[in-house]
């Protein structure tokens, strides 16, 4: 962190690049109200600081022939700290694991999954999840229609976002 507010040019910026990542230094000066050369230097700095983490395609997962789109809840057996960890670490290698919080309440994480049909995520379910050491148990609910999928965070003119 280096202490620097969030210009309202910031906001237009991060604004803007999260509706199209892929739009060009020159059209998003022309969004922002600036001149080419000092919004491109923004956007290194907003990059260098570490608020744009980093810049992807979003797919349709459903072209992509995965399906499924599940929320898993999972319980640990035991509530350390290493365990818990370990387990986290454990779903950054696992493909069809999307997101991974670790939570408050009855259940210890609660899992975003992909998969290409009931089977494939019954399979990831029982062969994956299900034989992790310190995995107590799972319960999993199935999404059956979306009716908004954002990754846009909002960023607003007043907001206490430090750079």
């Amino acid at each position: 962190m280096t202490g620097i507010d969030v210009s309202p040019a910031d906001v237009k910026i991060l604004n803007a690049l999260q509706k199209d990542a892929s739009i060009s230094n020159v059209a998003l000066a022309e969004i922002v109200g600036m001149s080419p050369s000092p919004c491109l230097r923004r956007v290194k700095q907003l990059e260098a600081s570490g608020m744009i983490r980093k810049t992807v395609a979003l797919l349709d997962r459903k072209k992509a022939g995965l399906g499924v789109l599940a929320t898993v809840q999972v319980r640990l057996q035991r509530h350390t700290e290493a365990g818990a960890e370990d387990f986290g670490r454990a779903m950054n290698d696992l493909p069809e694991i999307l997101s991974c919080w670790a939570m408050t309440g009855r259940q210890d994480f609660l899992l975003m999954a992909l998969a290409h049909d009931i089977e494939s995520f019954g399979d990831f379910i029982t062969h994956k999840l299900l034989s992790m050491p310190n995995v107590r148990d799972v319960q999993s609910s199935l999404v059956l229609k979306e009716y908004k999928n954002e990754t846009a965070i909002p960023v607003v003119p007043g907001l206490p976002a430090r750079l």
